[in-house]
């Protein structure tokens, strides 16, 4: 069960201008709602983060959007918005 377009709403400004940078090298940035939903699965089910279905970003990259919100401190706000979330 991926986040519904309503809680994307609320979550996408957050979580997305936290990564702009100018910098341009590197690997294409991944969509942060896809992210999310992966990140989101593996919380739920408790599998390790190789086990993540391939209708998500890779693990890895999963993994670490995971390390770097749970670090900015982004991670408790978007469980928050969730947990507050009228629309479940």
């Amino acid at each position: 069960m991926d986040i519904s377009d309503k809680q994307w709403e609320v979550l996408e400004k957050p979580l997305t201008s936290i990564f702009e940078t100018s910098e341009t090298r590197g690997r294409p940035r991944q969509d942060a709602r896809a992210v999310l939903n992966g990140i989101l699965w593996i919380c739920r089910t408790g599998a390790p983060w190789a086990d993540l279905p391939g209708r998500y970003p890779p693990y890895q990259t999963c993994h670490r959007y995971h390390k770097q919100w749970c670090k900015s401190g982004s991670w408790d706000s978007v469980l928050h918005a969730l947990a507050c979330d009228p629309t479940r």
